[in-house]
């Protein structure tokens, strides 16, 4: 890949870089949404806080299984896009 593409390093050519900061952002989101449903007890007007941090777990668990479903495609001896 050329080095000039964002979000790719040089050091990992098939991309696992970029897949292990998704699984990171996705553990981040998981953790900020639990803590803003589960330990955060302050009200906003017009905001329901503990929606948001549900909504953040949520997407944060489909990002994390999207992660995990390609670095696991991306280690299969069979796969096609080698």
């Amino acid at each position: 890949m050329p080095p000039s593409r964002v979000g790719w390093s040089q050091a990992s050519p098939s991309g696992y870089h970029r897949l292990e900061v998704s699984i990171g952002a996705s553990i981040f989101l998981i953790a900020v949404g639990a803590i803003l449903r589960y330990a955060i007890t302050v009200s906003v007007s017009g905001v329901d806080i503990t929606v948001v941090g549900l909504i953040l777990m949520i997407a944060g668990a489909i990002g994390l299984v999207a992660s995990l479903f390609l670095v696991t495609r991306g280690r299969d001896p069979h796969s096609r896009d080698r």
